[in-house]
């Protein structure tokens, strides 16, 4: 999954070029979000405000208190401001959340035409605590890639720096580092692999950053890549393994996939 980086200015764009086309269920699952979100939310709203004002009233009805319009006027300053600050920070998080899928959204539609070179793809594989964004498996490796989408300043020269261990955004280290996020993932998909296919299978850690110039070093453990490089990098690996562990690597993959789906569907 994407992480959150800081973003100290307002005079920035999405790095992306064109939104990416429509996922499969995405505007049932965007009618499901409105629902929640708007229409259960304001009538939990309503609902919660309403036995407020009625305990409130028995409340007076049974102590025989006088009105007391200043009391409620500070809770009730208090609460608005409360729900005006979450607010204000959720649609900050709203508006990240969504540059971030976007970004997942148009790598994952790039990497889908590695399916006519006979690789499998795979997006948003769960494992543990955390989830690996794309996963790519062929007869030259398995690669598993993390994507990151950082909005870019309207204006400048903007460039992320990778010396091989940490990179740099326009000269900023992000807060966390992605280097390590990408080895712990190739990490858990070695270890996966490893226990049921009974051999060990090159694993080559992936961060993908959309719309952006990466200049560094590209000889190390971890690629930093923009996405289109990644097909000409693949591209000059040797063949590892046989079309067949590629389909058994794959199946187990999807399989995983679809079993830990299952599960939170039915809990």
């Amino acid at each position: 999954m994407a992480n959150k980086f800081t973003i100290t200015k307002n005079t920035k764009r999405s790095p992306l070029k064109a939104l990416p086309l429509h996922t499969a269920g995405q505007s049932i699952d965007e009618e499901i979000h409105r629902i929640q979100t708007v229409e259960i939310g304001s009538y939990f709203a309503g609902a919660a405000c309403m036995v407020f004002i009625a305990c409130f009233e028995w409340y007076k009805w049974v102590t025989s208190a006088p009105p007391s319009p200043v009391s409620i006027s500070i809770g009730a300053a208090v609460v608005v401001s409360y729900c005006v600050y979450k607010i204000i920070k959720f649609r900050k998080e709203v508006k990240t959340l969504r540059l971030a899928r976007d970004g997942e959204r148009a790598v994952g539609e790039y990497l889908d035409s590695f399916r006519q070179q006979g690789y499998r793809v795979l997006h948003d594989l769960v494992g543990g605590d955390f989830n690996i964004d794309h996963i790519i498996i062929g007869k030259t490796g398995i690669y598993t890639i993390e994507t990151k989408t950082i909005s870019k300043y309207v204006r400048g020269t903007q460039k992320i720096n990778y010396d091989g261990e940490e990179l740099s955004i326009n000269g900023m280290k992000p807060d966390r580092n992605p280097i390590i996020q990408a080895k712990a993932q190739a990490g858990w998909v070695k270890e996966f692999v490893r226990d049921f296919l009974k051999k060990n299978v090159p694993i080559q850690p992936v961060v993908v950053f959309p719309g952006w110039f990466v200049e560094g070093n590209q000889k190390s453990e971890v690629w930093v890549l923009e996405p289109k490089a990644l097909k000409g990098f693949i591209s000059r690996r040797d063949e590892v393994m046989d079309e067949k562990d590629v389909s058994i690597i794959a199946n187990y993959l999807t399989r995983h996939l679809r079993t830990r789906e299952e599960y939170y569907r039915k809990n």
